[in-house]
């Protein structure tokens, strides 16, 4: 079932500007008529404005948000090795080792290779004041495609070695991504809409168009959740792991400007 929903979005901030002069509400810089008992007017010859506007017209600027949510369609999982020995070269040997060994468990689990990005690869020595020897670390970033299969793929990891099991981000593809920015700028464009006719409401004016439209950062609030590897999940002992996905949701703001007249 489609979860997508729209969601309420509070205003940022609106501010009114009264024009002190007749001009186009649609244009800048337009001077309008001035009356005809105003010292030193000529009437006749004082240019017109094209738009038809009074000495009322203004703008009225409105900042709102607007944000939808949606079921992930995707979850990346950061997971690796460790190992610790005597010499730097040891480390290096156990952390290739281990990460062989993951590799073969992606492809058991049938995640394609472009699915699996090389993360942090370090050996350094042992922290600590008695510590000696060296340390190290190999992590992998697994796109997991299917987001109900995270648990058995986190399983699949483990049980082939991995130690280092750091968390899950629920998200979404790029498709959906795109697909979702465009709902959330309506979303804000009609929360600024219903903002602006409720100000003029207020003020007795009239909205005749608008003037500017400016979009703010389109964001994807991600889900993550953290993990950690055991010793009875490494050794089968341990029921399958699960984790429960929550909605993601995409947020965008907007600054809109609208002309009004009295």
């Amino acid at each position: 079932m489609d979860r997508r929903q729209f969601l309420a979005a509070s205003s940022i901030g609106l501010t009114t500007a009264m024009a002190g002069c007749a001009g186009s509400p649609l244009s800048s810089g337009d001077a309008g008529t001035e009356p005809d008992d105003e010292p030193g007017s000529n009437s006749d010859t004082a240019p017109e404005s094209d738009s038809g506007a009074t000495e009322a017209d203004g703008e009225i600027t409105v900042s709102a948000s607007g944000e939808v949510e949606t079921e992930p369609d995707q979850a990346v999982v950061s997971l690796g090795v460790e190992a610790s020995g005597e010499s730097a070269e040891a480390v290096t040997d156990a952390l290739s080792s281990g990460a062989n060994a993951l590799r073969a468990a992606f492809d058991d689990l049938e995640i394609p290779e472009e699915n699996v990005e090389e993360g942090q690869y370090r050996v350094y020595p042992a922290r600590g004041r008695n510590a000696d020897g060296f340390e190290g670390r190999h992590s992998f970033r697994v796109v997991v495609a299917e987001v109900d299969r995270v648990g058995e793929v986190i399983d699949g990891a483990v049980e082939a070695g991995a130690d280092d099991v750091g968390h899950v981000s629920f998200t979404l593809t790029e498709e959906t991504q795109s697909e979702l920015r465009k709902d959330a700028i309506d979303a804000a464009l009609s929360n600024a809409d219903n903002e602006a006719s409720h100000i003029a409401d207020n003020r007795e004016v009239q909205l005749e168009g608008t003037t500017a439209v400016t979009t703010g950062d389109v964001q994807v609030h991600s889900v993550r959740r953290e993990t950690a590897a055991t010793d009875d999940a490494a050794s089968g002992g341990a029921p399958p792991t699960e984790i429960d996905a929550e909605p993601v949701s995409v947020s965008a703001s907007v600054t809109v400007t609208y002309a009004f007249a009295a």
